[in-house]
C-alpha cells in the first residue's frame, strides 16, 4: 500500500482508499510534511480497515467477473449471442413504447458500466457481465439506456421516463449494487 500525498486548493486535509488499494491524502498547499504525516499517523487505524475493506471488495468483485469466462474469442462470441437472445426482445418491447429507436447495439466486455448511450448518435452498448444479473435486473438496463435517447442526463424527467415504463427500476438498481461491490 502507497501513500500518495498531493497538494491542492483546499483548506483542509482529507484521504480516501483508491481502488488499488493505496491511500490518497489531498492537503493544502501551505501544509508542513510533518503535519501531514502527523494526519497520517492519527488515522493509522482507519487507513488499515479502509485498505482491508477497500482489498475484500475488489477481491469479491474480481470473483463475480470471473463466473463469465471472456479470454477467448469463441467464449465472447457465445456471450454476444446469449446477451443479444435476451437484450433484443426487451428492445422490440420497450423502445416503440418509449418512442425511440436505437441506431446500433453494442456489446463489450465493461466492468465499469451495465451499458451506456450515446443520445446524439443513439448508439446504445451493454456489458457482457449484464448475463450475470437475473432478467429483471437486465430488462432495467435496457430500459434505462433507452430512456437516455430521450433524456441524456439523470434529472427529474429522467427518472418519470423511468417510473413510466420500468416502475421496479428503484428495486432492480438497489439488486444490482447488492451483487457487485
Amino acid at each position: 500500500m502507497k501513500i500518495v500525498v498531493t497538494y491542492r486548493q483546499t483548506s483542509r486535509l482529507s484521504m480516501r482508499i483508491v481502488k488499488n488499494g493505496d491511500v490518497h491524502v489531498s492537503a493544502p498547499r501551505l501544509l508542513s510534511r510533518t503535519k501531514i504525516e502527523q494526519f497520517i499517523e492519527q488515522h493509522r487505524n482507519w487507513i488499515e480497515k479502509a485498505h482491508k475493506k477497500k482489498m475484500e471488495a475488489e477481491q469479491k468483485r474480481k470473483q463475480f467477473y470471473a463466473q463469465l469466462p471472456l479470454k477467448k474469442r469463441s467464449e465472447r462470441s457465445e456471450a454476444v449471442k446469449r446477451l443479444d437472445t435476451k437484450v433484443s426482445p426487451l428492445l422490440a418491447y420497450h423502445a416503440p413504447k418509449m418512442g425511440v429507436k436505437p441506431s446500433e447495439i453494442i456489446y463489450k466486455a465493461t466492468t465499469s458500466r451495465w451499458g451506456m448511450c450515446n443520445p446524439r448518435t443513439k448508439q446504445i452498448c451493454f456489458s457482457l457481465y449484464l448475463l450475470l444479473l437475473p432478467d429483471w435486473c437486465i430488462e432495467h438496463v435496457v430500459v434505462h439506456e433507452l430512456a437516455h435517447l430521450k433524456e441524456a442526463n439523470h434529472g427529474p424527467r429522467f427518472y418519470a421516463l423511468m417510473d413510466q415504463h420500468f416502475p421496479m427500476w428503484k428495486e432492480a438498481k438497489k439488486a444490482t449494487a447488492k451483487i457487485v461491490i
